[in-house]
């Protein structure tokens, strides 16, 4: 606001996008911009995502040159495609490490526009705001690759696999530890037998899927099929899919705590510090009773004890009873770093919450007794109009709520503040039964039929349903993110054309919209 270029005979700041880095990064630099110019609040800086309501009417705005907003908070929605000759202002306050987005980024500022700053006066330059060091970054690493080098997370189990099996051949170990390599073989022997020979990334490969499809070229694992192991075979597409990505970052965390552990690194401390903030988190979710069940274990993670004579064998059961819960902490909780400016702290008050020793006031335990009574009626008529993609009507909206309220699952308090967190009761509703994957897969074979989708193509789509029926909808932002961006670094536009971009957001809305009411 005081450093951008300025039009309108310079009072008033040049169109402006701002690329931030997820939805709640947006929102946030909204709600400071709101406080610090209370005069423009609500219209001069707005949030446009694909989460936002109604927002190709706001870039429709953001495209005149006189009409608010001015500033646009994008999260992906503007970094390619859109077409503004006004904007003056680019702010990068997000990471960007490929090459080619970056320059699509930049690509928003060089539009020319004629008499911008009065008659005769063009618009000959555009500012890079750049918190993030992306102009050193592409200015010392002029070779920068676009991202697809990088190992995939899948990629990144399987190596670490291998090397826990060398490891344990080092070490020749105790009748626990030969168990646990038997047990790592026998996960990638199966995870290599069930590559598709046919598969045209795999075919390359096939005379070294085709020898560790065998349960015997596992018994010796030297140099030689080390390097095989990881340089040909590990990152190979398999039909074995484990879609709990919480899940599995959790083992590959476990297997470098186990690795550490084996190989005596000094690194072994700060893994099983991350292992026990997870457990720090996971025991705060006691309200759940997967998670209670396994408080004992929890517990004695945060434990000296439990580490004074760790073994992988032990760290292995760790990894199987607790990765299914990961994906039970708050994503609240995860790490969201803020600027450290100081506060002033006033005189301490005390303040009586009402309700606060009433479970049913608790909203995360309203979550989960409404889960678990929507599970065990999926037959409600509402409830299964919700899970098989129909259209609500506000009629079962409200037989919903009186639903809820009638069995004692929560208060008028607890629906009101999930309507307000899911966006309406509907969405929060579907977030706890899920979809179909039947009606899910239904939505796309009509975006499939009459087209010739390549291998990848497809599993993209079988990746989007999958994210469906679990989490009952999606926002067409998480397209651009893990782990659709495993397949293309750009995310849905590096796989499909834009005008198939566009029908696959139009059936994620859709599929969102049915449930919203």
């Amino acid at each position: 606001m005081e450093k951008g270029q300025k039009v309108a005979g310079g009072d008033r700041l040049g169109k402006t996008i701002v690329f931030a880095k997820n939805q709640a990064h947006a929102t946030f630099i909204e709600e400071r911009f709101n406080e610090n110019y209370p005069h423009l609040k609500g219209a001069f800086a707005r949030v446009i995502t694909f989460s936002t309501e109604y927002a190709q009417s706001l870039i429709d705005d953001f495209s005149m040159a006189d009409k608010e907003p001015h500033i646009a908070l994008s999260v992906d929605m503007l970094d390619t495609g859109i077409d503004v000759p006004e904007v003056v202002n680019l702010v990068f306050f997000k990471l960007v490490r490929s090459k080619t987005k970056f320059w699509q980024m930049v690509g928003r500022g060089t539009r020319l526009r004629p008499d911008l700053f009065g008659p005769g006066q063009h618009k000959k330059f555009f500012f890079i705001f750049d918190y993030c060091q992306n102009l050193e970054f592409f200015q010392q690493n002029p070779e920068a690759t676009d991202g697809a080098g990088s190992m995939s997370l899948s990629r990144g189990l399987f190596t670490k696999r291998v090397e826990l099996i060398v490891e344990l051949d080092r070490l020749n170990g105790s009748e626990p530890e030969s168990k646990l390599r038997l047990d790592i073989v026998e996960l990638l022997q199966t995870e290599v037998a069930a590559m598709n020979l046919e598969n045209f990334i795999v075919r390359p490969k096939r005379r070294f899927v085709v020898r560790y499809a065998q349960p015997a070229n596992w018994q010796t694992i030297g140099l030689e099929q080390q390097s095989e192991l990881l340089n040909e075979v590990a990152g190979l597409p398999t039909t074995i899919v484990d879609t709990g990505l919480e899940a599995k970052q959790f083992d590959l965390l476990m297997l470098r705590l186990q690795l550490t552990l084996l190989r005596a690194e000094p690194a072994f401390t700060e893994w099983r510090r991350r292992v026990e903030a997870i457990a720090g988190l996971l025991a705060e979710q006691d309200s759940i009773p997967m998670v209670r069940a396994q408080t004992p274990l929890i517990l004695s993670l945060l434990s000296e004890e439990f580490w004074l004579d760790v073994t992988t064998p032990i760290l292995e059961n760790v990894r199987k009873q607790i990765r299914a819960l990961i994906k039970f902490i708050e994503k609240v909780k995860r790490n969201i770093v803020y600027t450290d400016f100081e506060d002033e702290l006033g005189e301490g008050t005390e303040i009586e919450l009402p309700g606060f020793n009433t479970p049913a006031d608790d909203y995360e335990n309203f979550r989960v007794k409404a889960q678990q009574f929507l599970k065990e009626h999926e037959n409600l008529p509402a409830v299964v109009k919700v899970r098989t993609n129909q259209p609500l009507t506000a009629e079962d909206l409200e037989e919903l709520e009186r639903i809820l309220l009638r069995e004692g699952i929560g208060t008028l308090q607890n629906v009101t503040q999930a309507k307000e967190a899911s966006q309406g009761l509907g969405l929060f509703i579907r977030s706890l039964v899920g979809l179909d994957r039947a009606a899910a897969k239904a939505e796309f074979d009509k975006f499939i039929e009459g087209k010739r989708p390549s291998p990848n193509q497809l599993r993209f789509i079988d990746w989007i349903i999958n994210y469906l029926t679990e989490n009952g909808f999606m926002e067409a932002s998480r397209l651009y993110e893990s782990p659709f961006t495993d397949f293309n670094s750009r995310g849905v536009e590096g796989m499909f054309q834009p005008d198939q971009v566009t029908e696959l957001v139009g059936i994620i809305e859709n599929i969102r919209t049915r449930a919203a009411a």
